[in-house]
């Protein structure tokens, strides 16, 4: 009777998230990239094939920080100072609907209180580094390689369809 409240609607697996488990499965396919893997599984799709049991699982997984550049006062703090102006004008802007016959005064308080807490906040926390990490990067979680998995009852004409897909491939370059 309770298992009606745990069902989602869209799906038949309980609410509850389960805790983190081993993908289960046979390979049926192995690809240098993501994109590549996500192909193999849209042409399973568009071939009729059960892919609710098909699991893209990511192996020797790497963060990569792909560093853009380095970091200043200079760069901290303008870049402070712009996004604290935008965001003091937007709110001076919502306070002036709210204050009628004030004129231009909200907006003006807006952008110099944006502009001096952005750039107080922005340079406390430069300082706070130390020079600890003068640059700015983006990390990214990659895998070496990306295998399709498929549970046993379907795996082998999994692997037919995916060589097809190859075949057609090589063919085609």
């Amino acid at each position: 009777m309770t298992q009606a409240f745990t069902q989602t609607a869209f799906s038949n697996a309980p609410a509850n998230p389960q805790s983190p488990t081993l993908p289960t499965g046979w390979p049926i396919g192995s690809y240098a990239s993501y994109t590549e893997a996500q192909q193999a599984v849209d042409h399973l799709a568009g071939n009729d094939f059960p892919v609710a049991d098909v699991t893209i699982v990511g192996v020797e997984p790497m963060l990569v920080e792909r560093v853009a550049g380095k970091l200043s006062w200079k760069r901290v703090l303008g870049n402070a100072a712009m996004s604290g102006l935008w965001l003091g004008l937007m709110m001076g802007i919502l306070l002036s609907l709210f204050v009628a016959g004030a004129g231009l005064l909200p907006i003006v308080i807006g952008l110099v209180a944006g502009l001096v807490f952005n750039v107080a906040l922005a340079a406390a926390g430069y300082a706070a580094t130390r020079g600890k990490k003068d640059y700015v990067s983006h990390s990214q979680l990659v895998a070496r390689r990306y295998d399709v998995l498929s549970q046993p009852r379907n795996a082998e004409r999994g692997r037919e369809l995916l060589a097809n897909l190859a075949a057609r491939a090589a063919l085609n370059s």
